[in-house]
């Protein structure tokens, strides 16, 4: 699997699920709203951290920078 996320992309996710998670869990705990922010931190996290996300694959779109011939196409 190619990695299409950058990495000031990837750090974005990973601040934005941070802060995500931090709502979901304290300020809308137990609610539906809470259930979803920690959803989409999720989904955020696992982005960030694998370096692949599927809505950009889909769209077409790379954040990362082509380096040598480690990457694919």
């Amino acid at each position: 699997m190619n990695t299409n996320v950058g990495a000031i992309d990837r750090l974005i996710r990973l601040l934005l699920a941070s802060a995500l998670f931090y709502l979901g869990f304290f300020l809308y705990g137990g609610t539906g709203l809470g259930i979803a922010l920690v959803a989409v931190g999720g989904v955020m996290l696992v982005t960030a951290l694998v370096g692949f996300c599927g809505l950009y694959q889909l769209l077409g779109i790379r954040t990362n920078k082509l380096t040598g011939s480690l990457h694919g196409k």
